[in-house]
């Protein structure tokens, strides 16, 4: 009989240790994705972030003060790694937003796909993800939102928006949290233009795209809240369906400290169906 022990040991789907813990990145078609687990993980929720402009997930992986803030919180981190947006086989990794410039992978459907793969390997609730991201990632961030904004039960962008061309309409309301440095000068929140070898690139004003995200919501044009956390301002909108915050903080481009607990724990306190 102890073939059939053989057998159904053959039989067993693949395990979280043929990647992620070990440092090695988890594969799909269209790329890979990174993922740390917390310790005694038997399924559950999970983070989502997607890196800044030349970042990987490797790179978000290996930062283990990050990691923690959620893995120790009972969450899953997964990090996918972006593209070379020239198809180019060197050269940083960006993420497929609306800017006017090419890109061969269609990122919204590969941020799908690597959802689906982390669900089936590692045993990720499809129903409890938070997605996050910086810079660029913040903007990729916003593009899912928009375009799919089922793929996650809640947005939590920092430090990154639309880029022009304009986006006049998405595809129903979300749950948002955004967060920005006051100061940022890399992308300021009035926006900028970026002038590059194909051509300028034009990032969006974050007050315009918060405006759109209120109209997507049902929210009143004006803020139901404010307060002062700290170094921390939050503006709360009031909103038929949906929740919309901004979280500003006196720095530049970077994320404030104690973002991830924040972010957690306004994506636990987000209500439910």
């Amino acid at each position: 009989m102890r073939w059939l022990a053989v057998l159904a040991l053959a039989m067993l789907p693949p395990q979280a240790v043929a990647c992620g813990d070990d440092g090695q990145a988890c594969t799909i078609e269209t790329g890979e994705y990174h993922i740390a687990l917390p310790d005694g993980w038997q399924g559950g929720p999970a983070v989502i972030h997607l890196h800044g402009y030349g970042g990987s997930g490797a790179k978000v992986a290996a930062n283990a003060g990050f990691v923690e803030g959620f893995t120790e919180r009972g969450y899953a981190l997964i990090a996918p790694t972006g593209q070379r947006w020239d198809g180019a086989e060197t050269g940083p990794r960006d993420w497929s937003v609306r800017d006017g410039l090419y890109y061969a992978r269609a990122d919204v459907a590969f941020l799908h796909a690597v959802l689906d793969d982390a669900v089936s390997r590692h045993g990720i609730a499809r129903d409890k993800v938070l997605m996050t991201g910086f810079s660029r990632g913040g903007s990729m961030t916003w593009e899912v939102a928009c375009q799919a904004p089922g793929l996650a039960a809640a947005y939590a962008p920092a430090s990154g928006g639309f880029w022009l061309p304009e986006v006049t309409a998405c595809r129903g309301p979300v749950h948002l949290l955004h967060t920005h440095g006051f100061a940022d000068p890399v992308v300021p929140l009035e926006g900028r233009r970026i002038p590059i070898d194909v051509g300028p690139i034009i990032q969006g004003d974050i007050w315009r795209g918060l405006t759109l995200w209120r109209g997507e919501n049902g929210c009143r044009s004006n803020a139901a809240d404010h307060r002062i956390d700290g170094p921390l301002w939050h503006k709360t909108w009031s909103c038929e369906e949906g929740w919309l915050e901004l979280v500003l903080h006196g720095g530049g481009h970077s994320l404030p400290k104690g973002w991830s607990a924040m972010v957690l724990d306004w994506f636990e306190a987000r209500p439910t169906p």
